[in-house]
């Protein structure tokens, strides 16, 4: 058996979380293999809206397996929260939910680190979400970090000494802080933490591949987030391509089978740093509202932009995607006119690739197509697609030279429709 993997290929908020819970039904297992609690995926359905931070998407549907992978970052607090909230909403969990010993914990001092730091900045922030992710996972690459195994021998001495250390570079920076709260609820959220199965999670995964179990890996954030191809230093702190999902679970890559590449109709991003389809006027403002874009952990306005076919021809190239995942195309439903960026301009040259750096003089070239003026929230099938949205699919696929196999027009699980079914 091979994993299927299923990532965003923007700046995230592409809509992971409901695509995971459509597609969990054909899985035996979902596995989550990066980020941490930054990563908010939003799911509709029956009338209830949750919002999962840490556990993957795969919760809601029966007895499937739900891992959280070594390559995730696990805040045990917010766990907490997160977990009581679904329990008490009728979804059980600590015989579904298997945690990595591998993942790293993030510290109450990881995240007034992450404020420090942001703060010495000045006006070159980063716009983090302020959760401790990045320096959690800079421990974790200096060889400082603790994991959640640790949690199982003599966890106070390891706590105290990295916390520490922690205090010794807040105190270098001036930073004052007082985390006596936070650390009360961490230290609870360490206590719920044990009453979890905790894994050595490459094993069952393997494991389970081997036992002839299909597997589903959820990624986070998006690939133009990755720390090593995405728009650097406005990126996140993990890798969230597809190669990710080897290192998160401890797979080797002639394990990957389909790759879910996720897009939305338009674009959008949340915090600082470069966005060459970036709206600015009233057309920016009606995405956000028609989208309902605000994130679903920060509450923070996302910036809103035309699609950008350039982008993603890049995400599609790293990330090997062999079908894709159409989302929020009602929200265009209204636009006489459609545009997405076809290539940039950079010092009057036009290019057709993402280049090194994007942060200034890269310029959009548009191409311009109707729109379909037909409300499509209740479309339940392909056959009743406007001629003017089936025109804009071809037109994607062409471009980006990939399969559209899904389309969502509609944030409820039932307003999911597939493409190419015998």
């Amino acid at each position: 058996m091979k994993v299927d993997v299923l990532l965003g290929l923007q700046w995230g908020d592409e809509g992971k979380g409901k695509v995971v819970d459509v597609l969990t039904p054909r899985y035996d297992v979902v596995a989550r293999f990066q980020g941490g609690p930054n990563a908010g995926h939003t799911l509709e359905f029956e009338g209830q809206k949750y919002v999962l931070r840490s556990i993957p998407s795969g919760i809601f549907q029966g007895d499937k397996v739900n891992i959280i992978g070594n390559g995730v970052v696990l805040d045990p607090s917010l766990f907490k929260a997160e977990a009581e909230a679904l329990e008490a909403s009728g979804h059980p969990l600590k015989e579904r939910l298997h945690i990595s010993k591998k993942a790293h914990l993030i510290l109450p001092t990881h995240r007034v680190l992450d404020a420090a730091y942001e703060a010495a900045k000045g006006d070159a922030k980063v716009g983090t979400t302020g959760k401790g992710i990045g320096p959690t996972y800079t421990d974790k690459v200096s060889r400082n970090g603790l994991r959640v195994g640790d949690i199982l021998h003599n966890f106070e001495e390891k706590y105290a000494a990295a916390k520490a250390r922690h205090e010794q570079i807040l105190k270098s920076l001036n930073y004052e802080y007082d985390i006596t709260e936070t650390e009360r609820q961490w230290l609870e959220g360490i206590d719920y933490l044990r009453q979890f199965q905790l894994v050595d999670s490459e094993h069952e995964i393997n494991r389970l591949l081997k036992a002839g179990k299909s597997v589903l890996c959820e990624g986070a954030q998006g690939t133009l987030l990755d720390v090593d191809f995405g728009s650097y230093p406005f990126v996140t702190s993990s890798n969230t391509i597809c190669a990710g999902a080897c290192s998160g679970l401890g797979l080797g890559p002639n394990k990957i089978g389909e790759v879910y590449g996720i897009m939305k109709a338009y674009c959008t991003r949340v915090g600082a740093g470069p966005f060459p389809t970036e709206l600015f006027d009233e057309t920016g403002k009606t995405l956000r509202d028609l989208g309902h874009e605000y994130g679903a952990v920060t509450g923070r306005e996302r910036r809103c932009g035309w699609v950008d076919l350039v982008a993603l021809r890049y995400a599609i190239m790293l990330n090997g995607v062999t079908q894709l995942i159409l989302m929020k195309s009602d929200v265009l439903d209204g636009f006489d006119t459609i545009k997405a960026c076809v290539a940039y301009k950079v010092n009057g040259e036009e290019i057709d690739y993402f280049p090194f750096d994007i942060t200034e003089g890269v310029e959009p070239v548009y191409a311009e197509l109707p729109g379909w003026k037909t409300d499509m929230t209740g479309v339940t099938s392909e056959d009743e697609f406007p001629e003017e949205f089936n025109a804009y699919i071809s037109f994607l696929e062409e471009q980006l030279e990939t399969p559209i196999k899904i389309v969502s027009v509609g944030p409820d699980r039932a307003q999911t429709i597939e493409r190419y079914v015998d």
